[in-house]
């Protein structure tokens, strides 16, 4: 393996109804050392089902950088934020990584 051992670090994937909603949640997220970084992907096209009909609506695909202990802070911020009755928030585990990336991302995500 080359690279750094990525165990604790994990991607968050959360999708909101606009590419603005999305970034004012990264902003927030990394203000608040709960994300290193957020990117905002999008428009994309979602189809889903909801209360029993397939709708198919434009979204914007948020993914964060983060630690998997700060996970449960994270999650409780984005749904006290979105404007989702239930809005996606998915981690994914890091398995590997460049070394001084996932430095970055505790540097970033450490509350000193």
């Amino acid at each position: 393996m080359t690279g750094r051992d990525a165990t604790g670090y994990i991607i968050v994937l959360v999708t909101a109804g606009s590419s603005e909603a999305a970034a004012a949640l990264a902003r927030t997220l990394v203000e608040e050392r709960l994300a290193a970084c957020g990117n905002v992907l999008g428009p994309i096209r979602s189809i889903y089902r909801w209360q029993g009909k397939v709708m198919d609506d434009p979204e914007a695909l948020l993914i964060l950088k983060s630690r998997e202990e700060l996970f449960e802070a994270l999650k409780a911020r984005v749904l006290e934020l979105h404007s989702y009755e239930v809005p996606e928030i998915i981690a994914l585990p890091v398995i590997a990584g460049h070394k001084d990336y996932l430095d970055w991302i505790s540097d970033c995500t450490s509350r000193v």
